[in-house]
């Protein structure tokens, strides 16, 4: 990543133990859980604090994966960081500490994700360089692509 570049958010394709990848469900509204890192944090640290603020889950060490340069109107290009994690526990689910929504836990495989997440081609090639990563770096079994997806409230 250039040294030039901000990174403004960190967002995780975070894997429960039947393989399958958390996808925030705000109303419709589909998400990865991730967010804005706050001063003196690691990629891993805003990954890990905004999982537990936003979804209620803590993750084990998280995998990073790459980053997307987002370029807007009337803004400098920044960039959002992508990394792959296992969940190691899910809590009993609460308001988002900054936002005071109740976000829900749509556990998906992965190749559904990126249909809810609508990032287009992008997407889906975040998708795949995600399930490569859980399974080469972090020892975990996808979900088979026909599993249902469940809420985890």
């Amino acid at each position: 990543m250039p040294d030039d570049l901000p990174v403004r958010q960190v967002y995780g394709f975070l894997f429960d133990t039947e393989g399958r990848v958390l996808v925030q469900d705000d109303e419709g509204y589909h998400n990865l859980p991730g967010g804005k890192p706050e001063a003196g944090e690691d990629f891993q640290a805003t990954l890990f604090r905004e999982s537990v603020e936003e979804s209620q889950v803590e993750i084990g060490k998280a995998a990073y994966m790459g980053y997307v340069r987002v370029e807007e109107p009337g803004t400098e290009p920044y960039a959002q960081v992508r990394m792959t994690a296992r969940i190691t526990r899910f809590l009993d689910r609460a308001p988002d500490v900054s936002t005071g929504r109740l976000l829900r836990r749509l556990m998906t495989t992965v190749e559904h994700a990126p249909k809810l997440l609508a990032w287009g081609d992008n997407g889906f090639a975040q998708a795949e360089s995600a399930a490569d990563v859980a399974r080469e770096d972090l020892g975990i079994s996808l979900a088979a692509p026909d599993t249902e997806a469940v809420y985890v409230d």
